[in-house]
């Protein structure tokens, strides 16, 4: 089965299992007494899948789409679009979702007394490492090209 595979989908592969990964780690850390995250107030740190309802089962999907990807590649499977593009677009709305929440809207109030932890940097470099991968795999198929005139 890894036959076909390349170092591209291992990437990817290897940045999925990242990001599955970091959910479970800790991402954000109270560091005021004032601070309050979900509801409870004062100091700690709370994982990706403590803070994020709904977002945690989005990244695990994300999380999924390289050994998807794998599979397709390693059965030589028929697809009408490049392989590596799908998972490519799922990678950058992923890297959009954790830098969003990292970088412009922290969870909890006030949100200058929320500071990243290294699951956050986790998620970015394996969801960094799924975009590389599926986007140089994306680029090695060559497209058919259509008549003029096609859609």
């Amino acid at each position: 089965m890894s036959a076909s595979l390349s170092r591209t989908e291992y990437a990817a592969m290897a940045g999925g299992a990242l990001l599955a990964i970091s959910i479970f780690l800790k991402w954000y850390e109270a560091v005021s007494d004032l601070a309050d995250f979900k509801g409870v107030r004062g100091r700690g740190t709370y994982s990706g899948w403590e803070a994020h309802d709904v977002q945690r089962w989005l990244l695990l999907l994300a999380a999924a789409a390289p050994f998807i990807l794998a599979y397709i590649i390693a059965t030589n499977r028929e697809l009408s679009w490049a392989r590596g593009e799908l998972t490519a677009v799922v990678a950058m709305t992923a890297l959009a979702l954790v830098a969003y929440d990292g970088l412009i809207d922290r969870p909890g109030e006030p949100s200058g007394q929320i500071e990243l932890e290294f699951g956050w940097y986790f998620a970015i470099a394996g969801v960094l490492a799924m975009l590389a991968g599926s986007a140089l795999r994306s680029s090695e198929v060559e497209r058919r090209r259509k008549p003029p005139g096609t859609i």
